[in-house]
């Protein structure tokens, strides 16, 4: 799993069937102190209605995307898996 913030929407006239009714979001992924790592952003698939803003946890490992959909139809490599409300260090 990958800590990340949520960069804007994804807006698409087309989509692959088994993506209808989903949300799309674009992500980057974040150190604990919230800076950007990397400039490559991601796609992300959100089914627990994350927005711009939001630090999430997001997954990059198809099977984990398969059960959590519960089937294999979709053309998914990523999901939001969790809004992050608070980091602690100890």
């Amino acid at each position: 799993m990958l800590l990340a913030k949520v960069k804007g929407n994804v807006v698409s006239t087309q989509k692959h069937k088994e993506l209808k009714g989903h949300k799309l979001l674009l992500v980057n992924e974040i150190d604990l102190e919230g800076n950007f790592r990397n400039k490559q952003d991601i796609i992300a698939i959100d089914l627990i209605d994350s927005g711009i803003g939001d630090t999430v946890l997001i997954t990059q490992e198809g099977d984990a995307v398969q059960q959590i959909l519960g089937h294999n139809k979709a053309p998914v490599h990523t999901i939001i898996v969790a809004n992050v409300d608070k980091i602690d260090f100890k």
